[in-house]
Order: structure tokens, then C-alpha cells, then sequence
């Protein structure tokens, strides 16, 4: 995981609480500087579990890798513009300058500009001018007025939005607006199937810790006090936007509905982001997704 990511926050709670342990196992985080040198650990086996995006487990089955997926997040990002900000709504977006996290293949890039193809047809590769960089950069571009827009992660938009800054549109949001009903988690928790297989009570453990972490982080105001440290800010306003955040981003089932959603989206990925996103995975093998529901 990455020391400062929002899930060193729940390792935190699992591990500060006991929660692994009640569930019968023992969590022992490993901690690396980017999410590719977590995908490398996973793997070269270094590493059981990591958490990334499921379109990549896809794409690892489509080239032979046999990982699996359960959901760990349905927060990916949030479209946020200054406040005062004559952007009403992502019409508006033609012809600004909008920062994006990430790289053109970003999934949330990919989803906003299906979004904005399909409602106003508009392509926002061709018909505004995106500026791809690191978070911390871009919020701090959006503070000095040198883009007019930022598409960024949940939590550090919520830091924006705790500084004054206006979300726009989530991009949970934009899924439902692409016809998609049902939730689709982009982030969790990835595994080795066989691996999977063999320890397939330690999976559901897990499962049970990290679904209780979340709901203390939910519900606690006093266990975001205490990740401060961690956070980076103890101003009640961050915390207060970044507990609401997480809150939002709690998966509330996970069941066919589900993981159909997540193959329609996935086709609309496909669509627009093509062999460079996805390689030969041009489809969702089912067993992408591990075989538990809640």
C-alpha cells in the first residue's frame, strides 16, 4: 500500500482496533512508493492482496495473469471548479483548461469524456486542453487560477472543497449519467486466484475486518482525530470533508447487479480508451470479480 493513500488510513483502523485479529488473521502491511511497484509485488508474489482498479485485474486475465477483484471503494474522483467559478456544468468545460490526475488513459478522464460525448458531444481530448500531473500540483494550480478545472481524487478534492473550492460533478455521478443504474466500485482489493482459492476463509476474514474498519471510519469523528498524523491536517473542516468523503465511497452491496454494472462500464471504457487501456481484454472475464457478495 502507499504510506500516505487512503487505505493506510483502514489498514490503520484494522490494525489499531484489532479487527484482524478478531477475525482470526493478522494484517501486515507493506508499504511501497507508487501503485505500479504494488502491482510489480503482487506480481512477483511478494505481496497476497493490493488495492487497485478492477479494468486492470481485467486486462491481467486477458493476458493471461490470473488475479481477482473485491470491492474496496466506489469513491475514484470528483470534478471540482474555484469557487465563483462561471462553470456550471461540464458543457462548460469546452475550450478551458482542466487538470487532470494521472495520464490520458485515467479512468476518470475516460469516463468524463464519454460522459461529455454522449450528453453534448463534445471530446474533451480535442476540445479543451487538459493538463495531466501529480494531485498536490494540481490543487495548487486550481488555488492560483492556471486551470480552470481539476478532475482529482476524492480525498483531495475533498481538501478543496474544504478550502472553498466547488465540486462540479462526481464521477459516480457521470457513471449514472452513461445509463449505468447500479453502483460500480473501481477500486479494490486484488489477489492471485489460486491464491484466492487456497485461502478463500482468510479472503472473507479480510473482508469482514475491512467492512467493519469502514464503518467505524463512517461513523467516528474521533478516529479521524486520531489519523491525523497520518492525514497530514488536523483542521476540522479537512477531516470533517474527508470522513463525509470516505463515507460516500462505502460500497453498499456487492452482488450480480453490481458486477454487471461494472461490465457495461467497462465496454464504455473499451470504447474510448481502446488496445492502450485494456490490451487484448476487449471483455470482462466473469472471474474478474471473486465469488463473494454482500
Amino acid at each position: 500500500m502507499l504510506r500516505f493513500g487512503t487505505v493506510s488510513w483502514e489498514i490503520d483502523t484494522i490494525q489499531h482496533h484489532g479487527l484482524d485479529r478478531r477475525h482470526g488473521i493478522a494484517v501486515a502491511p507493506v508499504e511501497f512508493a507508487s501503485n505500479e511497484a504494488a502491482k510489480v509485488a503482487l506480481q512477483a508474489r511478494a505481496v497476497d492482496l493490493i488495492v487497485t482498479d478492477w479494468p486492470w485485474v481485467a486486462r491481467q486475465r486477458g493476458e493471461g495473469g490470473a488475479f481477482s477483484f473485491v470491492p474496496y471503494s466506489k469513491a475514484v474522483g470528483t470534478l471540482m471548479v474555484r469557487r465563483g467559478s462561471d462553470i456550471k456544468t461540464a458543457a462548460d468545460l469546452k475550450g478551458r483548461r482542466i487538470g487532470v490526475v494521472g495520464g490520458p488513459l485515467d479512468k476518470s478522464w475516460l469516463v468524463l469524456r464519454a460522459y461529455t460525448q454522449k450528453d453534448f458531444g463534445i471530446d474533451l481530448a480535442a476540445d479543451s486542453e487538459p493538463v495531466f500531473g501529480a494531485p498536490p500540483l494540481l490543487n495548487e494550480e486550481l488555488t492560483r487560477g492556471r486551470i480552470d478545472a481539476v478532475l482529482t481524487y476524492w480525498h483531495y478534492a475533498a481538501r478543496l472543497e474544504a478550502a472553498g473550492a466547488r465540486p462540479l460533478l462526481a464521477v459516480a455521478d457521470m457513471i449514472r449519467k452513461l445509463g449505468i443504474a447500479h453502483d460500480a466500485p473501481m477500486l479494490g482489493y486484488a489477489f492471485r486466484e489460486e491464491w484466492g482459492a487456497d485461502q478463500s476463509k482468510l479472503v472473507e476474514s479480510f473482508v469482514a475486518a475491512s467492512r467493519e474498519a469502514k464503518a467505524l471510519l463512517a461513523e467516528s469523528k474521533d478516529e479521524w482525530a486520531r489519523l491525523a498524523p497520518q492525514i497530514g491536517s488536523d483542521d476540522p473542516a479537512v477531516l470533517s470533508a474527508l470522513q463525509a468523503g470516505f463515507r460516500a465511497g462505502i460500497p453498499d452491496q456487492w452482488a450480480q447487479a453490481e458486477r454487471q454494472a461494472a461490465m457495461e462500464l467497462y465496454a464504455i471504457l473499451v470504447a474510448i480508451g481502446g488496445e492502450k487501456l485494456v490490451g487484448q481484454a476487449m471483455s470482462v472475464d466473469p472471474k474478474t470479480f471473486w465469488p463473494l457478495t454482500y
